[in-house]
């Protein structure tokens, strides 16, 4: 009796289901949907955004004045020059040769590898690691 009555109801479900076809309708108005949308995604989108428009290059440039950017500038430019000409003199015109080397609080530790020349930089002072590896 059960399964009788539980078949019936199952037939009865079957004959009533109906399908009906998908239809995708776009959100976004670009791509043809309700123009209505488009302050909703605006403000969606403005309050996922972490940048702010005003302090959009204050990272990147510090606020430098023009001075203090030729300053910069060339500090950089005279320590490239000295680190070069203190390369040349320890290094000599051979190249960098495997060992152990100390730069102010900079330890190199410069070795032969199978990748190439491996260079291992140390600041004694922080702690920082750096690896360069110099390909053959």
């Amino acid at each position: 009796m059960k399964t009788l009555l539980l078949t019936a109801l199952c037939i009865a479900g079957f004959c009533c289901v109906q399908a009906q076809q998908l239809v995708y309708k776009p959100v976004n108005p670009a791509f043809g949907g309700d123009t209505f949308n488009y302050q909703w995604l605006l403000s969606s989108a403005n309050a996922q955004n972490p940048f702010d428009d005003d302090n959009k290059y204050k990272d990147l440039l510090g606020n430098l004045n023009s001075m203090d950017s030729f300053t910069q500038s060339l500090n950089r430019q005279l320590l490239s020059q000295l680190s070069s000409k203190l390369i040349d003199d320890k290094f000599g015109d051979g190249g960098l040769s495997p060992g152990k080397y100390m730069f102010g609080s900079l330890f190199l530790d410069i070795s032969e590898a199978s990748q190439g020349l491996v260079i291992n930089i140390l600041d004694t002072q922080t702690g920082e690691q750096s690896q360069i590896i110099i390909p053959r």
